[in-house]
């Protein structure tokens, strides 16, 4: 094993820690705007230490691989994730990274990855459209996105293309995070329904194979006793001239 392996390994977890600290740490100003001063400076700056944490690993990653410049190509979207948060709106990339990790977490077989992307993107892209929307939206003038159940009813009907249009954004960035939410939407949609379709076509050709195999099992057990017939048979026909000559 490498060591760029081993400190994936070994830092795998406490990202995923780091990160849901990171998440909490964004969305309770959010779900509870009233906060103490101290309480927002501290969400604030577990936000900043957050990101310094991924900084870090991805320096230290850069720094382990082998080829520098193909690490940068392969990872290209690790950089992104650590770049753009500088700015606020985009501070939730971060998240993509507790989705990285955790598909790769104790799953080994590519159905299962799947699986854990389409579900745990869904709920991580309904979450952070939520949150972000309604950290953008609130305040503005003529906005309808007021609180945090507003944000995740606009973001669940935006991701399932309902679209009532009570909730829509009015600002640049909200729009934007809209624009976000409707292309990863409609891709985790496909993602499902691809995934949910394999399974139920490999569920059908299990139970055809297991069907095949039933009938050749009683194939096989009709031709046996067939076979032991007409030994039976075979026996009885040698018997019966001997029998004759005795009787004779």
């Amino acid at each position: 094993m490498s060591r760029l392996d081993l400190w994936r390994q070994r830092t795998e977890w406490p990202l995923i820690g780091v990160a849901v600290i990171f998440l909490v740490a964004y969305g309770l100003p959010i779900a509870v705007p009233g906060l103490p001063r101290w309480a927002d400076v501290l969400c604030g700056t577990l936000m900043t230490a957050v990101w310094f944490v991924f900084a870090a690993d991805y320096l230290v990653r850069l720094l382990l691989a082998d080829d520098t410049w193909q690490f940068v190509r392969r990872y290209w979207l690790d950089l992104v994730v650590v770049v753009l948060p500088l700015l606020r709106p985009l501070r939730l990339l971060l998240l993509v990274k507790v989705l990285q990790r955790f598909s790769r977490t104790g799953v080994q077989r590519l159905r299962g990855r799947v699986v854990t992307y389409a579900t745990g993107g869904t709920a991580l892209l309904i979450l952070t459209s939520a949150l972000a929307i309604t950290d953008t939206e609130r305040g503005a003038p003529g906005a309808t996105i007021e609180s945090l159940s507003d944000g995740f009813w606009w973001a669940i009907t935006t991701m399932t293309t309902v679209g009532y249009g009570d909730q829509f954004p009015v600002t640049t960035a909200g729009r934007f995070i809209a624009a976000g939410l409707m292309v990863g939407g409609i891709a985790l949609l496909g993602v499902v329904t691809a995934t949910l379709a394999s399974w139920m076509v490999q569920t059908v050709e299990e139970a055809a194979e297991d069907e095949a195999t039933a009938t050749r099992a009683q194939v096989n057990d009709l031709a046996a006793e067939v076979r032991a017939l007409r030994a039976e048979l075979a026996r009885a026909r040698d018997t019966e001239p001997a029998e004759a000559g005795g009787a004779r």
